[in-house]
């Protein structure tokens, strides 16, 4: 009886994310392809790579250059604002669903959740940062949750932010890579119903997410930070590999 409350809970919240996807894709989607302009930072437009394999896993990646200040970014190049980067991440998601959904913190864990606990869409462990002087990544490893099926609970999964940079075209200025990368995701949304259901809604609110993420940085409108102590840049893992816009898939 237990299992058929939960399996009907499941149902409802994703139905309630369904409804909410669609609505939020109609006002939203005209903004993605397209560059703009923020002041004095550009941003190129948004590439998203979406594609999943034979195990049903997918691999999602949200790519865009920025041009901006070299000044500005070299001032904000610290592990203090990575993390506060990544807590602008978060922040959004919360943002674009009107407060539907929210991200609750423990010293282990970070929930997405559908109002509040036990509604707990996406559980992933506490973030892993690395670090140098010229790119920057936030790791979050999947756990479980409402939209995670059960090949994806435990697993190699992971939501990543990627950010590189690199002198610009113009002098005085750099340009900053910014990926957004979901990998070995098992989408329970694919699985109840079918894979065009989560492309056209999970898959598309994490589209919209990633350019209003994207413009909230050109803002310089960056979260606060979460933690009290930093590692010094110095101390963190070293970035290595190819970035994740330039990988295979997985």
């Amino acid at each position: 009886m237990n299992e058929t409350l939960i399996v009907l809970e499941a149902l409802l919240v994703i139905a309630a994310l369904i409804i909410l996807a669609l609505g939020i894709i109609a006002l939203g989607t005209k903004l993605i392809s397209r560059p703009s302009k923020i002041g004095k930072v550009e941003i190129g437009a948004l590439v998203d790579s979406t594609q999943s394999d034979q195990r049903g896993a997918v691999r999602s990646v949200q790519s865009a250059d920025m041009q901006i200040n070299s000044q500005r970014l070299d001032e904000i190049w610290t592990p203090m604002h990575l993390e506060r980067l990544a807590s602008t991440y978060w922040r959004f998601l919360t943002r674009c669903t009107l407060g539907l959904i929210q991200i609750e913190y423990t010293e282990e864990e970070r929930f997405v959740v559908l109002i509040c606990r036990p509604f707990v869409l996406l559980a992933f462990r506490k973030p892993e940062y690395q670090m140098d002087d010229r790119r920057g990544i936030v790791r979050w490893r999947i756990e479980r949750g409402l939209l995670v099926a059960a090949p994806g609970v435990d697993g190699d999964g992971y939501l990543e932010i990627d950010v590189a940079r690199k002198p610009g075209a113009k002098p005085g200025s750099s340009t900053l890579h910014v990926d957004v990368e979901i990998a070995n995701y098992f989408p329970q949304i694919a699985v109840l119903f079918s894979k065009w259901i989560y492309a056209a809604t999970q898959s598309k609110i994490h589209v919209l997410v990633c350019y209003a993420f994207l413009r909230s940085i050109a803002h310089g409108d960056l979260a606060e930070s979460r933690l009290v102590h930093f590692t010094p840049i110095n101390q963190l893992p070293t970035p290595s590999g190819p970035r994740p816009r330039d990988r295979g898939v997985s």
